[in-house]
């Protein structure tokens, strides 16, 4: 399954989900010495840079914590190390891969982030209904509480796109994957508003590779590449059951040659927004 959701359990290990008692507990932690600072939530969120929802949901034990919200947390809030304790049990994303894990965390603080895709929508840019179709329609089958964990790991992740508007976001996007109606007409429908939605914010650029193209610089597969504070970049493919996280700066470079190439050879901004309004039609 792209972008690193579990696919299985077994022997592996690959499917074990992140205890939710685990992350119960960091979020009560985190709670306790914001009570003990004197912050709300309100005052406490702008202060480690996420927002109040989000703050929210890390202290109900419901959303996994960033790395950077670990560290400001434990600094503001004066934990003597407790909040750094906490996050060590942390070590595993309910409902991700184990080969997505180091990634997913990079995700989280990203400059820059930069994705093609030539087989689903990118999972930052699913639907619910695209997310569950996928996993619950998967192979071999998932038990209810596996597509659950998988559908909650993927919108999860996509409140990055909102909590992080200085991060610069890239998507290009193959034309035949919008048309494949993944879920139905219906769910066609709903995806595309979400990607017209999405595409109008400023942090995010949308671009669509036309059907026909007589060759174009990413027939070699998907790809991602992502920028990290230190301003290195890396890139990270993914296959079945298995993805590489790519540091070479040589092979970097060169995918960060085919990304840009890629660019120029997909319909513009304006042109891809223009064609995912007439696939959409009238409301």
């Amino acid at each position: 399954m792209t972008d690193g959701t579990v696919g299985t359990t077994g022997a592996g290990g690959g499917g074990e989900p992140e205890s939710q008692e685990s992350l119960r507990l960091f979020g009560e932690v985190v709670k306790s010495f914001r009570k003990r600072s004197g912050l709300t939530q309100e005052a406490f969120a702008p202060l480690v840079g996420y927002s109040v929802p989000t703050v929210a949901s890390i202290e109900q034990g419901r959303r996994f914590p960033p790395s950077d919200f670990v560290s400001k947390a434990e600094t503001l809030l004066d934990a003597f190390g407790a909040i750094k304790g906490a996050a060590r049990h942390l070590s595993r994303r309910r409902g991700l891969a184990r080969w997505f894990h180091q990634w997913a965390q990079m995700e989280q603080t990203a400059l820059s982030l930069y994705t093609y895709e030539c087989r689903l929508v990118p999972g930052l840019l699913q639907t619910p209904e695209y997310a569950r179709t996928l996993f619950a329609n998967q192979l071999p089958p998932l038990g209810d509480d596996q597509v659950e964990a998988q559908q909650s790991a993927r919108m999860e992740r996509q409140l990055l796109l909102r909590d992080r508007p200085n991060t610069a976001y890239s998507f290009i996007v193959e034309e035949h994957v919008l048309l494949r109606q993944l879920g139905g007409p219906g769910g066609a429908r709903h995806l595309l508003d979400h990607l017209i939605e999405m595409a109008d914010l400023r942090n995010i650029e949308l671009q669509v590779m036309p059907l026909v193209k007589h060759h174009h610089a990413g027939l070699d597969g998907p790809l991602q590449l992502l920028e990290t504070p230190e301003n290195r970049w890396y890139a990270y493919s993914e296959g079945q059951e298995n993805g590489q996280l790519i540091s070479d700066p040589k092979v970097v470079s060169m995918l960060q040659m085919r990304y840009a190439r890629m660019r120029s050879q997909a319909l513009s901004l304006e042109e891809s927004s223009s064609l995912l309004q007439r696939m959409r039609g009238a409301p």
